[in-house]
């Protein structure tokens, strides 16, 4: 490439360094001049031009950069076009920014012609945002360059978008016997701040449960939300975890979980304890959580929700830039953890996911019967991997994606509402439970709130559902084009069945022991099927021999 300034009589060809104008018309950087060009510009009475005259083998620079930057973009990325020597990488869709820094660094070490800058790694970008910038230096580069860029980028490439996957988030919140009051105010805005973190990043807080600060009930808290099908569990400890052996830590490992590393180089944010049990995450949350500011949590949910691996490794080398400071703002909340001198806070509403469409599903559960097969036993108390029947089913409900939650209570009910208080959910109860399973459904059906567009019908004996089971069949539901929702399993019906509001009048004059079967069969041709590939939607537990077949009990401090 020769550089320089070209008489305008012999300049065709020539790659303008600078945007130029000439009367009425303008030519912009990186025009290459045409013959039919120099007469304006003569016209103009413009002798000389600044610009280049590349060579054989010489890349002008916007297709250089357009080249490099597709080098760089990979899942989740895609490229505009070049401008001014200039090609960006933007993010397809929503999600946390992967960055390959040793092969950006070694592209920007070839050669003082190329620049490229990228947003931090582990940066959540939402769609259409630039996710890095390439830059030609000069008007153009030798071929030969970008060859040696493409030697460097092998494989996969630098850059790439992890999409957000939505979570259902367990949160438990532990209390002290003395509690003066501080420690509830404290665990109430760190449940706030904690919402508004999931909700940010397109997840949600599914399911909260309250635990006395002891190993064993922790424990029991774990396992019901790993039970009801959360992907996330973070424990707020009413006293700060100080060793791998304290309360939190000892109640992970008790559930069958493990510690992965207690501590982290970033402040706020050092006490963040790191777990999984089950395959699923588990966080003990430090003091700073309670802050709506970013810090270590933030850092480390930017990765958990993406489903990127976090490591022991991972965690130890986020030391360099883990001091997150900023000048202190108007109106900042003071907090114990220095919240109002740490980093920006999370992202603004506006750039959060939108939340999908609202379908109103009261879930309606059955926990009436007597339960006459298995003998002396009330199966909705037995047990199930140290978790009680009654307490699984409501569990799954409280964590699905259900509007209200309506449990239909009658044998033993004094026994069973002990289980569920304290949680978001209306009781009723049946009179009558040896009328029937219809009893029970007529019951719960008058209790329902009156903007229901539906209503998911739940058998408590049911152990292996999951709110995983539930949310696919509320998404099934189209309110625009009800149907009822029925799963299968290997070409046979299952429970639980969502029913259109339409249906209710018609539920509610059914009659014996036979639930809704026959009103199904009935609507035969107004059924949506949605087919899953376990036995959780067949199988329930009427006998002692069906309940051993489940998951081996674990003892706690239920009574069975």
């Amino acid at each position: 490439m020769k550089f320089g300034d070209f008489r305008t009589a012999g300049a065709a060809g020539v790659l303008l360094a600078h945007t130029l104008r000439a009367g009425a018309h303008s030519f912009g950087k990186g025009h290459v001049l045409e013959p039919a060009d120099l007469d304006v510009l003569r016209a103009a009475g413009i002798e000389f031009v600044t610009g280049a005259r590349l060579e054989a083998g010489d890349v002008p620079e916007n297709e250089a950069a357009a080249e490099i930057a597709a080098l760089l973009a990979g899942d989740g990325t895609k490229i505009r076009a070049p401008y001014a020597g200039r090609c960006n990488v933007h993010a397809g869709a929503r999600g946390t920014l992967v960055v390959e820094p040793d092969a950006v660094d070694r592209l920007n070490l070839l050669d003082e012609a190329i620049a490229i800058g990228t947003l931090p790694p582990w940066t959540v970008a939402r769609s259409g945002q630039v996710l890095a910038t390439v830059k030609i230096i000069p008007c153009a580069v030798p071929g030969a360059l970008i060859e040696r860029c493409r030697e460097i980028v092998r494989g996969d490439a630098p850059l790439r978008l992890a999409a957000l996957r939505p979570h259902r988030a367990a949160f438990i919140r532990t209390t002290l016997a003395d509690d003066d009051g501080r420690t509830a105010r404290a665990a109430e805005a760190t449940l706030a701040a904690t919402r508004q973190r999931l909700e940010a990043l397109g997840s949600r807080l599914a399911l909260e449960l309250h635990a006395p600060h002891q190993v064993h009930a922790i424990a029991d808290a774990m396992c019901q939300a790993l039970a009801a099908g959360c992907d996330l569990v973070l424990i707020a400890g009413a006293a700060m975890t100080k060793d791998r052996m304290d309360v939190v830590p000892a109640a992970i490992v008790a559930a069958g979980g493990a510690i992965e590393h207690f501590g982290m180089p970033v402040e706020p944010g050092n006490m963040l304890l790191l777990a999984r049990a089950a395959g699923v995450p588990v966080i003990g949350l430090p003091g700073c959580a309670r802050s709506r500011r970013t810090n270590g949590l933030d850092w480390l949910l930017h990765r958990l929700l993406a489903d990127l691996p976090v490591t022991r490794a991972d965690i130890m080398r986020m030391g360099v830039g883990g001091l997150i400071r900023s000048p202190v703002e108007a109106n900042d909340e003071d907090d114990p953890q220095g919240g109002a001198q740490e980093g920006p806070r999370a992202a603004p509403a506006r750039e959060r996911a939108d939340p999908p469409p609202k379908v109103r599903v009261a879930a309606l559960i059955l926990a009436a019967g007597r339960s006459t097969r298995m003998g002396a036993t009330n199966k909705l108390l037995a047990e199930v991997d140290g978790i009680p029947m009654v307490l699984r089913a409501v569990n799954a409900a409280l964590a699905s994606r259900a509007t209200s939650v309506t449990v239909v209570l009658g044998h033993q009910a004094e026994r069973l509402v002990p289980l569920l208080e304290g949680r978001p959910l209306r009781i009723v109860h049946n009179p009558d439970p040896d009328q029937g399973l219809s009893s029970s459904l007529r019951a719960g059906l008058s209790a329902l709130p009156d903007e229901a567009d539906a209503v998911l019908v739940q058998l408590a004996d049911m152990p292996r559902i999951r709110a995983t089971h539930l949310d696919r069949l509320i998404e099934a539901f189209d309110p625009a084009a009800p149907r009822i929702v029925v799963p299968e399993y290997l070409g046979q019906r299952g429970n639980p069945v969502l029913w259109p509001r339409a249906f209710i009048e018609q539920m509610s004059a059914i009659h014996g022991d036979r639930g809704a079967r026959e009103l199904l069969e009935r609507h035969a041709g107004d059924l949506r099927r949605v087919v899953f590939d376990d036995d959780a939607v067949r199988f329930d537990v009427d006998t002692p021999e069906a309940l051993a077949t489940c998951i081996s009990p674990r003892k706690t401090h239920y009574n069975a």
